[in-house]
């Protein structure tokens, strides 16, 4: 199961906790570009801590794949304005 699917499961089985208290923090920081205090995670436990490290990994590629569907999008516009 992929790390964010893991992180939803925990906060919306236990949303009080700490750990889902955090993980939230950190997803809202990713998605909106709000800072976010790194040492927080390691008030995680280990497993905890993967979940959050394996998120990072996971929007970091999203936002790669992203990043290439727009470069495509723009090429293609490009394109049909050299056509015309």
């Amino acid at each position: 199961m992929n790390e964010i699917k893991k992180a939803r499961r925990l906060i919306e089985t236990n949303p009080e906790s700490g750990a889902a208290k955090t993980l939230a923090t950190l997803v809202r920081a990713l998605e909106s570009d709000e800072k976010f205090a790194l040492a927080d995670l390691y008030d995680l436990s280990y497993d905890d801590f993967e979940i959050a490290i394996g998120i990072l990994k996971e929007w970091r590629l999203d936002r790669y794949y992203a990043s290439k569907a727009k470069l495509h999008d723009l090429s293609m516009q490009m394109a049909s304005m050299v056509r015309n």
